[in-house]
């Protein structure tokens, strides 16, 4: 009798353990602090993009350069939806204020998200999700950080460096005194720089959830 129960506590062990297994995996959550350095390609167009995302206070900082453009954007963008996209070189001098309905990506914004499979990127094997036909996202199999993404319009982001707990002094959040004097422009629709696609289908459909 008990050799039968033992038998039958071994079946059952193997069916979860072979269910465990065979579960699909889910993407991690974005650290609430990190500082990544991103090579961006839009059809040949290349850009470097510092990325500081600071959950807790409710930020994330897009400093974008194009190549070999001394000019240097910067998309600052709260929760409260409110992003200042300007620039402080001496030649081209400008702030753009934009208002979005929703504020910052969540770390679960990939909540939800599909998963296709496994696919050796960047000489990393990665774990593969699609969210919502707008962004697929790979992520290292091993580390579990992100390799690369590609937004929809074939916008895409190669993963450079990815440092979980830094953080951006706080005097560097500051938007120059011209965005705040009333001759900035306005607007609430976003056109498709890094920050506006990643605050835009996908974040919609984050808070939804």
């Amino acid at each position: 009798m008990a050799s039968a129960i033992q038998h039958l506590y071994t079946i059952l062990l193997s069916v979860v353990l072979f269910s465990l297994s065979a579960a699909e995996p889910i993407p991690a959550d974005w650290p609430e602090q990190f500082h990544s350095v991103l090579f961006m390609n839009r059809s040949g167009s290349l850009q470097k993009l510092d990325l500081w995302y600071d959950w807790p206070n409710g930020r994330n900082f897009n400093i974008i350069q194009d190549q070999l453009n001394p000019v240097v954007d910067y998309d600052l963008e709260w929760n409260n939806g409110t992003s200042f996209i300007y620039t402080l070189h001496p030649s081209d001098r400008h702030c753009e204020v934009v208002h979005v309905s929703v504020g910052i990506l969540r770390p679960n914004w990939l909540d939800g998200a599909t998963y296709l499979g496994q696919e050796q990127v960047d000489n990393f094997l990665c774990n593969v999700w699609e969210k919502v036909d707008f962004i697929v996202y790979y992520e290292d199999v091993l580390t579990r950080r992100p390799v690369k993404w590609i937004f929809y319009t074939g916008y895409t982001a190669h993963v450079m460096t990815f440092e979980v707990g830094a953080v951006l002094e706080d005097p560097n959040w500051q938007a120059p005194v011209y965005c705040f004097n009333g001759t900035e422009k306005k607007r609430s629709v976003r056109g498709h720089s890094f920050g506006s696609l990643m605050r835009g289908k996908v974040d919609a459909a984050a808070y939804a959830l």
